[in-house]
């Protein structure tokens, strides 16, 4: 790239820009305040020293904070009760395979179609290498896990106003954007604009590492040659042969900066670099359901499914919960016990009658939840490997699809493959959720053929979720504003009643916060239990 007065700008601009292409290491620090990045703090499940012996604790949910609370309770001493709402274990450790049918508010039922072995992960899809509690419970529980590729630089990047609509290669935008920054500073750096930041020792240093990371020549410019294109990429996507018959490599002209600053793909690039997204990612061999199932058969003698909790209430006595059975019967029950570990999302507890502290209450009331339509489309063929040499990986678009997801499993394979058509988020959600099944799954397939037109062939059948339509859930996952005293009220253990769940962790969305926000709520019911000091005035563990 040559001096051009269209990219003279600011040395704030100019580092901004360089935060961005830092990902990582720029975002740390801000990440880990917001409670984005924080390592997961498992060092091992509780003791839980002096459980008072056949008390009885009462677990409502059965998702994998409850089936947690429960597993480590009764190898406490505890005797315990769980009570689900659905007629499966697991809550958002959700796979969707064929046969299975779902419901959702409105009436809409879908029933999946994919062939024998092919699946979705309509919830939860991927676990980082640092969530330790849920690789240590996969390891104890026996879940067999495979890696998860996040990021594929085959995969693309896209915007219906960029580069005429033509999908990108990352690794094309990745190092372009990086070689044509890097020019910039490269460039600055030697003209002496940071003479009063740095020594010329450390400039001459810095030019050295600016030169090697952005692969820049002797004059410090990001041009078309073939050791750039080693690094970005060979034209047609293409690569060195062997013989003579064109198998001399050549370079491919880099795309200017200017014109990925146009496309705005650069907000995308810190994406996989987001410490949550750290490689290695894994994921359970055949779906992410396996770990629901691993501690279904722990503690499966334990749960009643079909039981819609109407009312949760406490005396010095202990704990009562009204339920129904779901379905036509409608039968009441009551169920009570010495103790209540309540992991029933917000957005559903909010509505029933719970005899807790005021303020836990209004939190419960006020806390949002993130909206998200979740798309699973099986296509006849694995196109995306087989035309395009994709395997794995998230192509990133501005289109509401927002995101495609190329299966990690079963590679090579000349069967039929299961895409995450869609991972809709933010207005767009809203907008799928006043949709039928039926109208989301013909918008996502008229989107997905912009981006990869052979699936207007391969297309065989899909489902697509609505999480604010799941009437256990009513949303995705928690977003707190802020931890403030409305977050530490719902936490802290009231009286007898303790809740637990993602939206009490600083890892929302993600199966960790289920994990050890329900290990530190059952920590810290059980101090109330062994103390012996029980008060009804309430308690603030």
């Amino acid at each position: 790239m040559q001096d051009d007065p269209r990219f003279q700008m600011s040395r704030r601009d100019l580092l901004q820009l360089i935060g961005v292409a830092g990902g990582a290491s720029a975002m740390m620090g801000a990440m880990t305040t917001m409670g984005h990045s924080l390592p997961s703090p498992y060092d091992g499940p509780p003791a839980l020293e002096g459980a008072p012996q056949g008390e009885k604790v009462l677990v409502l949910g059965a998702g994998l904070a409850g089936m947690v609370a429960a597993f480590e309770l009764r190898r406490a001493g505890y005797e315990v009760e769980i009570l689900e709402y659905q007629s499966r274990a697991g809550g958002r450790c959700w796979t969707l395979k064929g046969g299975d049918s779902f419901r959702e508010l409105g009436g809409y039922e879908q029933t999946c179609n994919f062939s024998q072995g092919q699946y979705i992960n309509i919830g939860p899809w991927r676990i980082p290498h640092h969530h330790r509690a849920v690789l240590d419970y996969c390891q104890r529980l026996g879940v067999e896990l495979e890696i998860f590729v996040q990021e594929d630089q085959n995969a693309f990047l896209h915007s219906p106003d960029a580069f005429g609509g033509k999908p990108q290669r990352y690794h094309n935008i990745w190092a372009d954007y990086v070689g044509g920054i890097t020019e910039m500073l490269a460039k600055s750096v030697n003209q002496g604009a940071f003479a009063d930041q740095i020594t010329a020792e450390d400039a001459e240093m810095l030019l050295e590492s600016l030169k090697s990371f952005g692969v820049l020549d002797g004059q410090y410019r990001y041009t078309e040659r073939l050791e750039v294109s080693s690094y970005r990429g060979y034209p047609n996507s293409g690569a060195p042969g062997g013989g003579l018959l064109d198998a001399a490599p050549t370079p491919e002209k880099p795309i200017e900066l200017k014109d990925i600053l146009d496309s705005r793909f650069w907000q995308y690039l810190r994406n996989h670099t987001t410490y949550r997204h750290h490689a290695p990612m894994f994921q359970p061999k055949g779906g992410m359901e396996e770990i629901a199932h691993a501690f279904e058969r722990e503690v499966g003698d334990l749960i009643t499914h079909n039981a819609r909790v109407t009312r949760i209430m406490q005396d010095s006595a202990g704990v009562t919960v009204d339920w129904t059975e779901t379905g036509v019967s409608g039968k009441e029950h009551r169920s009570t016990a010495d103790w209540c570990v309540c992991t029933i999302p917000f957005t559903v507890l909010s509505q029933i009658e719970i005899d807790v502290a005021a303020d836990m209450r209004a939190a419960m009331r006020e806390l949002h939840y993130h909206e998200s339509v979740k798309a699973g489309f099986e296509m006849k063929r694995r196109f995306w490997e087989q035309d395009l040499a994709i395997y794995g990986g998230i192509t990133l678009t501005d289109l509401p699809i927002a995101e495609i997801g190329y299966p990690s499993n079963e590679m090579h394979s000349t069967g039929p493959g299961v895409l995450l058509a869609a991972y809709v988020y933010g207005p767009q959600a809203y907008a799928y959720n006043s949709m039928s099944p039926e109208e989301r799954i013909e918008s996502i397939r008229n989107q997905l053929k912009i981006i990869h037109p052979q699936a207007a062939e391969e297309f065989s059948s899909g489902v697509a979720l609505s999480w604010h339509r799941v009437p256990w859930m009513l949303g995705c996952y928690s977003n707190w504003d802020t931890r403030d005293e409305s977050y530490r009220a719902a936490a802290r253990v009231d009286r007898r009643i303790v809740c637990a769940g993602e939206h009490l962790s600083y890892l929302p969305g993600w199966q960790e916060g289920s994990i050890l926000s329900s290990l530190d709520a059952i920590r810290r019911l059980n101090d109330v239990a062994a103390s012996g000091l029980y008060s009804t005035q309430g308690g603030n563990q």
